[in-house]
């Protein structure tokens, strides 16, 4: 088992990392001084029910309520946190109770901001069942909704009291869901240091098929680059920004789409790194060597990695209108994260749409 401490301004919290730890929620939530009297469980309808029926065991002399969600992006929506702010009222919830989320970085995000709501803040555990939740969305406290203006425009920062990634949840998941939660862990990587991503690539077919201790290394390597910046800038001032790194395309990306089925976040993600990516190379950002490098390995570790299998020119203004929306533009340019060399992302960077435009132009000509 691996401990780390996150720690923010705002609260001090653990991560446990290990295999088998449902099997002792309880002694794992009394060991970190959590105590309640009632718990509501947000739990997306993917987790297997007797993995749900274990913790339930494990909660046993705590008043529980569920609520099931079939977590997707558009179900991410104000409308499922309303439900579980009415259930909290309904039962008589105090601040010293405790919301529960169960699933992925859709269930986290939308459990943590309704607990965020509820009378200014509700005590709230997350339980990570997917790579991606676990190496990335359940760490740092951002959570939020999507609306169709874009996705993840609502939200707060509100950090868990406890994070438990159980790697045994890893095992009940399609190999999608897998290169997910891999394009999560490249990218922290990429945008840290050297020896992480050289790991990666030694690396990728056991952290792909689940084998250990190589998977469990992955999760905690990357945790601890997303707790290491977290805790310099929690509220995403300045340098919490390189987490961003693709995400401004991968966002745009996925609402283009309308949050359809067809482009998963992960695979988002690593379409938009992979357009960062070019995007650095076009601007003379980063040398070709290094991203020959890094492009052989989504080559080889076989991550989707073309624009023209979801996307046409006739996107192309759609794209753009969703990524001048983007929470991280503080004028009407678009602001990129970009890479110089793995270990070394660029921030600051602004375009204008003008410029965007004739890149995907390229891009989707090729």
């Amino acid at each position: 088992m691996i401990k780390l401490l996150v720690d923010t301004k705002s609260q001090k919290y653990p991560i446990i990392i290990g295999n088998n730890l449902i099997s002792n929620i309880s002694k794992i939530i009394s060991k970190n001084s959590i105590s309640f009297r009632k718990c509501l469980l947000v739990v997306d309808r993917n987790v297997p029910k007797k993995k749900i029926d274990k913790i339930k065991s494990k909660l046993k002399g705590k008043e529980n309520y569920f609520y099931f969600i079939r977590a997707s992006e558009k179900n991410k929506n104000q409308n499922n946190v309303n439900k579980i702010l009415e259930i909290l009222l309904r039962r008589n919830f105090s601040r010293q109770d405790c919301l529960i989320t169960i699933g992925g970085g859709i269930t986290g995000d939308l459990g943590g901001y309704a607990a965020s709501l509820f009378k200014r803040g509700l005590q709230f555990i997350n339980l990570p069942t997917t790579l991606l939740s676990q190496v990335d969305s359940s760490i740092g406290g951002k959570t939020g909704i999507n609306t169709k203006y874009g996705k993840n425009l609502v939200g707060t920062f509100y950090q868990p009291k406890l994070v438990v990634s159980d790697v045994d949840f890893l095992k009940t998941l399609p190999k999608r869901e897998i290169i997910c939660g891999y394009g999560e862990i490249l990218k922290h990587s990429l945008i840290s240091n050297k020896n992480f991503f050289k790991f990666l690539n030694a690396n990728f077919f056991n952290i792909l098929n689940l084998k250990s201790p190589f998977i469990e290394k992955a999760i905690n390597e990357s945790c601890k680059v997303k707790k290491k910046v977290v805790e310099k800038d929690e509220k995403e001032k300045n340098l919490r920004k390189i987490l961003n790194f693709g995400h401004t395309f991968a966002h745009a990306f996925e609402a283009s789409l309308g949050f359809s089925k067809k482009l998963n976040h992960g695979e988002a993600v690593i379409l938009g790194m992979n357009a960062a990516l070019r995007f650095s190379l076009e601007k003379n950002i980063i040398k070709l060597k290094e991203y020959q490098v890094i492009k052989d390995h989504i080559d080889n570790s076989k991550l989707p990695f073309h624009l023209k299998d979801y996307f046409n020119k006739k996107d192309i203004n759609k794209i753009i209108s969703f990524m001048i929306k983007d929470k991280k533009n503080s004028t009407n340019k678009i602001n990129l994260v970009l890479l110089k060399k793995i270990g070394l992302p660029i921030s600051s960077m602004n375009f204008d749409k003008k410029h965007l435009q004739l890149f995907f132009q390229r891009q989707l000509n090729n």
